[in-house]
């Protein structure tokens, strides 16, 4: 678990975008983090990316 975007895209093999205990987006790090479909990711990423 870690909130360290750069560090899940470089180490992780999978990543999941939980929001309120519910697994909304789940894929390898250029999937969730290239093409990201929930808005409230698209939103997270914007600010820390």
């Amino acid at each position: 678990v870690t909130h360290e975007m750069g560090f899940a895209r470089e180490v992780a093999d999978r990543v999941l975008f939980i929001d309120e205990g519910i697994i909304m987006e789940e894929g390898t790090p250029e999937e969730v983090f290239g093409n990201p479909k929930s808005p409230r990711l698209k939103d997270f990423l914007s600010k820390v990316i």
